[in-house]
């Protein structure tokens, strides 16, 4: 496995036939190729869009190029905790249990927004819709098990730990740069203490860094962003721009976090191009936060994560 990898070098000779996986964010980009491989694989893959013409076209997609697939989908917003439970409420009455929860969707280098509940748009999308999503969906994984479940990270996450006085960005100065490193940061530390708390009873987390992929994630940016980001990259340890990945390489170590037996033993891993990686920043492998954040996060979208028996 390397660099280049794509989803269909790592799914080479796998096959997960009435195994159900559920990506959201799979109407475009990473989040398709994802959901089309999976389905390449014999899965049931339930689709989370946020339209019911992002739904049609991405089924119709999907269908066109993998003979059979047994794919649907179904609306959610991440940006609305109303939405993620109702979400829940009708997969749970459908399906009993999920073998594989991608949790892919996300936003990227937003103006200041707030979601439905008043979260700042990046921390409550990407964090705090999947924390509820993973939460509210538990059961169901556990009834899988050995279930997994995948975190899109992101080097990106460098840029912040978690705010802890202000994560929301109530009072101090708003950076979109160092908001979407939060959320990114967020969702190492979620991986961590979702691990440390399922691991044991077989649902396993792993969170990727897919890398530098030209996609619908960066419609937010401005030509001032680009540039601000391109200096940014020239402050970076490496000084350099990282090199662009096609979608399919982008999504390969998604589809690796997914099914390699090789990650057994290894979960709460970060992982990217297609291997364990060490390039993660040190405050995310602190456990007094992973835990911090967790109880941030029952506390902010009013859940309590359910125990595994």
């Amino acid at each position: 496995m390397a660099f280049d990898t794509t989803t269909d070098q790592v799914l080479d000779g796998v096959r997960l036939d009435e195994r159900t996986a559920l990506v959201t964010g799979a109407s475009t980009g990473l989040g398709l190729e994802t959901a089309r491989a999976l389905a390449a694989a014999g899965a049931h893959v339930v689709l989370a869009v946020r339209s019911e013409e992002k739904g049609e076209a991405s089924l119709a997609t999907i269908r066109e190029r993998v003979a059979g697939a047994d794919v649907t989908y179904d609306l959610l917003d991440l940006a609305s905790l109303a939405s993620i439970r109702a979400f829940a409420e009708r997969f749970l009455a459908t399906h009993d249990r999920l073998d594989l929860l991608v949790n892919n969707a996300g936003v990227m280098f937003t103006p200041l927004e707030r979601t439905a509940e008043g979260f700042e748009l990046q921390f409550g999308t990407n964090h705090l819709g999947h924390f509820l999503l993973t939460a509210l969906l538990a059961p169901a994984l556990l009834a899988g098990a050995p279930a997994r479940v995948v975190n899109l990270s992101s080097g990106g996450h460098r840029s912040s730990d978690i705010l802890w006085d202000d994560p929301n960005y109530r009072a101090r100065p708003y950076d979109k740069f160092e908001s979407y490193g939060q959320s990114k940061t967020a969702n190492i530390l979620f991986t961590r203490e979702l691990e440390r708390r399922f691991g044991d009873h077989g649902v396993h987390a792993y969170a990727v860094h897919p890398g530098m992929i030209v996609t619908d994630l960066g419609r937010y940016m401005t030509s001032e962003d680009r540039h601000e980001l391109g200096e940014r990259f020239k402050r970076s340890p490496t000084g350099t721009r990282p090199a662009y990945k096609s979608v399919e390489a982008g999504a390969a170590t998604s589809m690796w976090a997914a099914v390699a037996p090789e990650l057994d033993g290894h979960g709460g891993a970060y992982l990217a191009d297609v291997e364990i990686s060490d390039d993660d920043a040190p405050w995310t492998r602190d456990a007094e936060s992973a835990a911090r954040l967790w109880a941030l996060s029952e506390e902010l979208v009013g859940q309590p994560f359910p125990a595994p028996e």
